[in-house]
């Protein structure tokens, strides 16, 4: 299995390096950890060497008059390169001041390191795609780490996504707002960066809201971005875009939220019609806090919510409020998303929720306070938040396809993270009353589909299989030559559903990988919506009630599949 990796690995740093030509770097050294790197005239691109098993080391880069441009980490290659990441150079960068934080009792002397014989000037940089279990349907960056979605907005006939992002290796850190944009959710054009670090800190998790009305006075229909600035604290600051996202300014009067709580992120904002007031709602250790503003620049705390409610094994994140339909009904309720880590069903990172009432002032949860509610019972389902401003008043959303357990860790290189499939959300009622979230696949996907195929040989990367079932115990069970395979289990007598993946693919990444993940059946499934592409598989109830999200790596695609207690496969491929 270690060579199948070594093979990709292989792949991913000839197909980066191979067409650029080295030049000899003009390095000082004038300490066994401190080295300077003289940037070549006129240079605007250099490829930094990664070797993702070293140290971060601090690169300073610094103008002709030795001010500071940036600052960011990077694995920087002693040993060998694992692939290269770009650094897109200012007009007037002049120097690299670079200090290595590993053991130099275990790498050797530092004028041996493999980066400065790697290191090299360039005028692009190919990121033509090398990775086997890149996605073919789902959002992933063109290179380098991605986790939470953040900023989500629709404006004009466009979805744009902004997403924690590492533009210097592939593993998580110098968080920065990367940012894509979609017209149907489904394919996904890269943008440059959006919100970059700064004096404040690096750029954490958030959200965008489109001003339609010009309440913060910088224009109707200006998008205001509000994150987290991480640093030797976590304050909450605020960015304005006036070209519909493309480019943010930070508000000048940053930060505009601060309190003495260590985990203090992830600011929602949404518009409370019944108040008139804007809302903003903070992850805050272990609760939720609420905050209201008239300007979106001054913030009033309104209460608190969760000390006591749902699931506590982890830090409370990445918050999101809406109010929902439900179903069959003229009612409404609202909806709290609360991401948690570690404390998921099944080890790790997950998204619980809370259903109740908000009044603008405070939320109240109908269920009580030892209930916990899981939106997705996968272990690959985290992060998740939804569209502002989205069409049709419709609650979409995007979940981070991955688990902290082993995030940094899943066999990729060129890129690290997915995004998931879009889902539209509402509330149903179960058998027994309960109120529960609906989570179904937007329509979009369906748009998506081709012609429908005999098998899933002949589907490609990326299919959507539709199943209708007709007995009380049905199995669904995918397997590939490698005699690999993913065992999904509907069991109508007790009410579960379960994923098996023990023997999906590479695993020996992580030993927190291979799990059965079971969630509960609220009400009878007749037909399920299994969406299948490089490296996930995601399994809907066709009526919203089931929701299971898992990683995959099998060595070769899943060629046959077979079923008990089914009655029809439809197979339909998704371009």
């Amino acid at each position: 299995m270690h060579k199948f990796i070594a093979t990709l690995l292989a792949m991913v740093t000839a197909a980066t390096a191979g067409t650029l030509q080295a030049q000899e770097p003009a390095v000082l050294l004038p300490g066994d950890s401190h080295a300077i790197y003289h940037v070549a005239p006129d240079a605007s691109l250099l490829l930094l060497p990664v070797e993702e098993r070293e140290d971060n080391a601090c690169v300073k880069v610094l103008d002709t008059n030795q001010q500071l441009i940036k600052t960011f980490n990077v694995r920087l290659a002693v040993d060998k390169t694992d692939y290269f990441v770009p650094l897109y150079l200012d007009k007037d960068a002049a120097l690299l001041d670079i200090t290595f934080n590993g053991n130099r009792r275990n790498n050797g002397p530092i004028k041996d390191y493999a980066c400065w014989k790697e290191m090299k000037t360039a005028t692009t940089f190919d990121d033509t795609n090398v990775e086997y279990y890149r996605p073919a349907v789902h959002h992933t960056p063109r290179y380098g780490w991605m986790n939470d979605p953040n900023g989500m907005f629709y404006k004009d006939g466009v979805y744009h996504l902004y997403f924690q992002y590492n533009p210097y290796g592939s593993q998580w850190e110098n968080m920065t707002w990367g940012h894509s944009t979609s017209t149907d959710l489904m394919h996904w054009t890269p943008q440059p960066l959006a919100i970059e670090p700064d004096a404040l800190g690096t750029i954490f998790s958030g959200s965008c809201v489109v001003d339609h009305n010009n309440a913060a006075g910088f224009g109707n229909d200006a998008v205001l971005a509000f994150y987290t600035s991480a640093a030797a604290n976590q304050v909450q600051c605020m960015a304005v875009s006036r070209d519909n996202g493309a480019t943010f300014e930070k508000f000048d009067k940053n930060p505009i939220l601060t309190a003495p709580i260590p985990d203090f992120r992830d600011p929602k904002v949404i518009y409370h019609e019944a108040t008139g007031r804007w809302i903003l709602v903070m992850a805050s250790g272990q609760e939720m806090r609420f905050y209201s503003s008239s300007d979106l620049k001054q913030w009033t705390y309104e209460s608190s919510f969760g000390t006591t409610y749902g699931c506590h094994d982890g830090v409370w994140e990445c918050p999101d409020l809406m109010c929902l339909p439900v179903r069959g009904t003229g009612d409404k309720r609202w909806v709290l998303l609360c991401n948690i880590n570690p404390g998921g069903p099944f080890g790790g990172s997950a998204t619980q929720y809370f259903v109740g009432n908000f009044d603008g002032h405070r939320f109240t949860c109908d269920d009580a306070p030892q209930v916990t509610k899981w939106m997705d019972y996968g272990k690959d389902h985290y992060a998740t938040v939804t569209f502002n401003n989205a069409p049709s008043d419709r609650h979409i959303a995007l979940a981070w396809m991955s688990n902290w357990q082993y995030a940094n860790q899943v066999p990729t290189h060129q890129f690290r993270s997915t995004n998931s499939l879009p889902r539209d959300l509402d509330l149903y009622r179960s058998d027994d009353g309960g109120l529960w979230l609906g989570v179904t696949p937007s329509p979009e996907i369906a748009a998506a589909r081709g012609k429908a195929v005999k098998n899933i040989a002949q589907a490609g990367d990326a299919y959507e299989l539709v199943i209708d079932i007709d007995k009380p115990l049905a199995t669904i069970e995918f397997t590939n030559a490698n005699r690999e395979k993913v065992i999904l289990t509907c069991d109508a007598v007790n009410r579960t559903f379960s994923f098996d993946r023990n023997e999906a693919g590479v695993s020996d990444f992580s030993d927190a990988f291979a799990a059965v993940t079971t969630a509960p059946l609220h009400a009878p499934v007749k037909q399920l919506r299994v969406f299948v592409d490089r490296c996930s598989m995601e399994v809907f109830d066709n009526e919203g009630r089931l929701s299971m999200t898992n990683l995959v790596f099998p060595t070769a695609p899943y060629s046959t599949l077979k079923t008990q207690g089914v009655k029809r496969v439809t197979v339909f491929p998704l371009r």
